[in-house]
């Protein structure tokens, strides 16, 4: 067993995991809807069939991923032949969250074994029967001494945490990445950290707004509004308000019914304390629409919450979860007051057939990613970068980008003998105007 060097045994082991993944599907599937009842659909859409795609992607470019890259050479160097070599970083931990469970903890998993290292996996205790099935495919497919899954609580990700790592990818909130970063300066240790934020949804007086608003729900209510990229809030121009929030209901209502908590399209919050914490933001506020929630069954109907005080609890904290709070605008400067409150998001979406405003919007704010005239579609894209800035997280992947995130890139020079050139060596007298020259023309 060579995983670091061999990259065929990588893709055939890649193979062996595809394979494992496309038997267990269904599994897969019910132990997302056991967790947090996760319609069929977007287990499929966004867990299992994303990670098929991204493995049979990986297994079609590895061999190209991982050859090494001749670059062009400094004349500095004359004569000389200059190379990338990645290799890998060696022992990597990745933790995953709650949400997606089932990929956002394989399509890191699978980019860390293409590139050669040794992997630990720590799925969510939050979603335990997920978490079951994960351990059983990779237990399946891999030599326990190249991938191995540990199961488990705080306790088991502090031990973990304690460990020196090569290499660590964290998916999660801002708070706990935090731990994370803290516990991988002890040691040096490069990571990648997915986080979340506060994302904007600005919808201007010449959007589509029947469109924009069933753009709009599909993107925030999906998997209950527990999505990282999800709209947050969302900031409509004055005068389009009323019409806006009137197409937002009919959009709820078209994709969920009339008795939503009998909706087979709509799944639950992850547990009891998310469930109290988001009740928790809607109590007191101006409900536009939904707010009946469930304790027993960790209901929250997807709800519209009406200009909530940007001080309120709904407004200081990313919601994660199916509240919606509409706010107004009328100009530029109100925008900027209410998106330069927070730190800098992971999302931001723009709804407006206006390109200088949408252009001006993207230009003026730094975040990690987003969409015009759409939500959350950007994710799908493997040839776009998936990553945040400043507190929505550091280090991006998706594609190519996920191999070289779990590549260490190893710079080469190979030096010719034939001929060697005097100007570099001491003596330095009398060489410094020519090589200016030649520093100057580079």
């Amino acid at each position: 067993m060579d995983y670091k060097s061999d990259i065929g045994y990588r893709k055939e082991t890649l193979k062996k995991l595809l394979y494992n993944i496309q038997k267990s599907e269904d599994l897969i599937i019910q132990a997302l809807y056991d967790d947090f009842k996760k319609p069929e659909f977007e287990a499929v859409v966004t867990e299992t069939h994303y990670v098929i795609s991204d493995l049979k992607n990986t297994i079609k470019n590895i061999s190209s991923w991982a050859k090494s890259k001749r670059v062009f050479p400094s004349l500095l160097n004359f004569p000389s032949s200059d190379y990338i070599y990645k290799e890998p970083y060696g022992d990597v931990l990745i933790i995953a969250p709650w949400n997606y469970p089932f990929q956002l903890a394989l399509c890191p998993l699978i980019a860390a074994v293409a590139a050669g290292n040794k992997v630990s996996l720590k799925p969510s205790e939050l979603t335990p029967h997920t978490s079951a099935i994960i351990a059983k495919i990779i237990e399946k497919t891999f030599h326990i001494n190249h991938v191995e899954v540990f199961e488990g609580g705080i306790e088991v990700s502090n031990k973990l945490l304690a460990q020196r790592w090569d290499y660590i990818f964290f998916t999660g909130s801002i708070a706990v990445g935090k731990i994370v970063a803290k516990a991988a300066a002890e040691n040096l240790t490069p990571i990648t950290l997915e986080l979340g934020g506060k994302n904007p949804c600005i919808v201007d007086e010449t959007a589509d707004l029947k469109l924009a608003a069933k753009r709009i729900v599909w993107g925030k209510f999906i998997n209950a509004g527990q999505t990282c990229i999800a709209p947050d809030y969302i900031l409509v121009q004055k005068n389009m308000k009323v019409n806006f929030i009137s197409y937002l209901i009919e959009e709820i209502i078209k994709a969920y019914g009339k008795k939503i908590d009998k909706s087979p399209d709509f799944a639950r919050i992850i547990n009891i304390k998310n469930w109290y914490r988001l009740t928790n933001m809607i109590h007191g506020e101006h409900i536009l629409f939904g707010g009946e929630s469930d304790a027993n069954k960790l209901y929250i109907a997807p709800t519209l919450l009406e200009d909530p005080d940007l001080d309120s609890p709904v407004m200081k904290e990313e919601i994660f979860g199916p509240i919606l709070p509409i706010l107004t605008y009328e100009n530029q400067n109100d925008i900027e007051n209410v998106v330069s409150r927070y730190e800098k998001p992971l999302s931001f979406y723009i709804f407006s057939e206006n390109n200088s405003f949408a252009k001006k919007l993207i230009s003026k704010y730094s975040f990690g990613g987003g969409c015009i005239n759409d939500t959350v579609i950007h994710f799908s894209n493997k040839r776009l970068p998936f990553g945040g800035v400043g507190h929505s997280g550091m280090g991006a992947y998706h594609g190519q980008r996920s191999f070289d995130t779990f590549s260490h890139h190893k710079a080469i020079v190979k030096k010719g003998n034939w001929i060697d050139l005097p100007m570099r060596y001491a003596p330095y007298k009398d060489k410094l105007a020519s090589i200016k020259r030649i520093l100057d023309w580079l």
